[in-house]
């Protein structure tokens, strides 16, 4: 068995591999592990890290660096171009309420680390790792340990607190929710809210009875309301047709439209009434409602089209069909005319079947072509990451300039490569399972090293009376936070409880309790439809701040 020992201790490349492979089977198998109903995932990989350093696991130093940056970095780009295509959605209308609640608890939390750090006398860089457990976010502990080295100082009091707090960080948003569901929520909070959406989109059906829209062409129509929709299909005398924009509309014509949520009630005073047919609900068969119309599901993979106006290409009026809706990294957009395609965009067509398998054709619609991500792209984008990282940006008052770092950098230049790249025909796109293997091989690699690089000294520092300190400390602060903006956002801002839940955990970058949230509210979809809404922004601001708190108070 020597040789066994020689590979798991002698500190070579093949230990180095074979040590971190351990650790993260091990984590990511115990992970899928449930107790009272909720699972730790990836998460565990961090634990397992801890157990392999406190038993004497090591790896070179050098080896351990490379592994933990590079798989920060690759995990936080590879977010980064996930969240990018709506990351500047998610302020429009009913997205800026709960990212500014979410802005509520960072700061908020972020005032509380600062204020205990001075009363008790901890010292900023464990505070900065007592906040990053607490709010359960390992980007912006690995944010902060890449300032402590540039300024020259130790980055292993972080990494500990950091470890001792997590565990009571996942527990605690729990812990606080309960107690909001059980003594401050009300039974009107428990109604789930409508809120506008543009990026989510609502199927009516309106009858033309306003005498102003007589006679007017659905472009004269689109131009009297700031509203935009689609009209999908029109009845007339007993006839269903797709219109375009020179279609002249007349009383009594039934149309079918897409619109943003919410906006029912003004389209119902543009048109004159509503019919009461449910067209959202999702066993609809679109093809049986016509014949000769059919409904079909194209997904853009021509790389031509990546970056190109849906307008632009003419569709409409070179075929006769029409664009209802798009879908987009899981996201209902609106076809409206200005609307940039991305490859991966799957659009909904509507027309006959000799024109939908035309533009079928145009688009691609070859999923193969798919399979395959862009891997020059994605290590540009890392490389773009990084180098914006390096860059030092001087804030008066402080002497030291601040580094957007390994976590800062790539998280940026994913979010607007992913967001603004088609303009410029670059091709971002990679399957979704694609995204989630690269972006979990990245978090698996630093979760590892962190845990390993921290794990000689976590069961000393739990049995010091600065551990037990660090760990009452992160409890406050992840309770504290989450249960006065909770009440504040249902009192205040009059948002029901299962939004407020999903907007508390994306605030703590939580998906544990995320689960428990997606449970309690009992098939309601608002608690993931907040997190997805804060969670860019969360990402963001906490591996910013951390670095802020480093580079100010040390």
């Amino acid at each position: 068995m020597e040789w066994l020992q020689e590979i798991l201790t002698n500190h070579t490349a093949l230990q180095a591999v074979v040590v971190l492979s351990l650790i993260i089977a091990l984590g990511l198998g115990l992970g899928k592990l449930r107790v009272m109903g909720v699972s730790l995932g990836v998460t565990f990989v961090f634990f397992i890290g801890i157990l392999a350093g406190h038993i004497g696991l090591s790896i070179d130093k050098q080896m351990l660096d490379f592994a933990q940056s590079f798989g920060l970095a690759l995990f936080v780009y590879e977010l980064g171009l996930k969240v990018g295509p709506g990351f500047f959605s998610s302020f429009r209308k009913g997205g800026v309420k709960l990212n500014l609640l979410c802005l509520g608890v960072i700061l908020m939390g972020t005032a509380m680390a600062v204020g205990i750090g001075y009363i008790c006398g901890v010292e900023m860089s464990d505070m900065v790792g007592i906040l990053s457990g607490a709010t359960t976010n390992t980007p912006a502990l690995g944010a902060a340990q890449q300032t402590l080295q540039q300024m020259g100082l130790p980055v292993d009091g972080a990494a500990l607190s950091c470890a001792v707090t997590y565990p009571l960080g996942v527990v605690g948003v729990i812990i606080a929710l309960a107690l909001v569901g059980k003594l401050w929520t009300r039974p009107s909070d428990l109604t789930e809210h409508t809120h506008e959406d543009a990026n989510h989109t609502y199927v009516g059906e309106f009858c033309v009875c306003n005498p102003g829209l007589f006679g007017k062409t659905v472009k004269e129509v689109a131009e009297l309301t700031p509203i935009k929709f689609v009209i999908s299909r029109i009845w007339r005398d007993g006839k269903v047709s797709i219109p375009n924009s020179e279609t002249v509309l007349g009383k009594g014509d039934r149309l079918l439209l897409v619109s943003g949520n919410g906006v029912a009630p003004k389209l119902t005073m543009l048109f004159g009434e509503q019919e009461a047919n449910d067209w959202n609900k999702e066993d609809i068969d679109w093809n049986s409602i016509d014949s000769t119309l059919i409904s079909r599901h194209l997904v853009v993979t021509r790389p031509e089209i990546n970056g190109k106006k849906l307008g632009s290409l003419k569709l409409r009026n070179s075929y006769g069909i029409n664009i209802t809706r798009v879908v987009r990294a899981g996201v209902m957009l609106l076809a409206s005319p200005s609307l940039t395609l991305q490859l991966g965009d799957r659009l909904t067509v509507v027309g006959e079947k000799v024109a939908v398998d035309a533009v079928a054709k145009v688009i691609g619609n070859i999923k193969t072509d798919l399979k395959e991500p862009n891997l020059a792209a994605i290590f540009i984008g890392l490389l773009l990451g990084l180098l914006v990282g390096s860059i030092p940006i001087m804030i008066p008052g402080m002497t030291t300039p601040i580094k957007l770092g390994l976590a800062g950098g790539p998280i940026i230049v994913g979010i607007l490569i992913g967001r603004f790249g088609p303009r410029f025909h670059i091709v971002t796109y990679t399957t979704r399972s694609a995204n989630l293997m690269l972006r979990g091989i990245g978090l698996s690699l630093f979760l590892a090293c962190l845990g390993l690089s921290a794990g000689a000294g976590f069961v000393d520092t739990i049995m010091r009376a600065d551990g037990l300190e660090w760990i009452g400390l992160g409890f406050i602060i992840t309770v504290v936070p989450s249960v006065i903006m909770s009440v504040l956002a249902m009192r205040v801002w009059h948002l029901d409880f299962a939004s407020t839940c999903g907007m508390i955990c994306g605030a703590m970058a939580n998906p544990m309790a995320l689960t428990y949230s997606s449970e309690q509210a009992k098939g309601n979809d608002s608690p993931a439809e907040a997190y997805a809404t804060v969670y860019p922004l969360t990402m963001f601001s906490r591996v910013i701040i951390a670095q802020i708190l480093i580079l100010c108070c040390m």
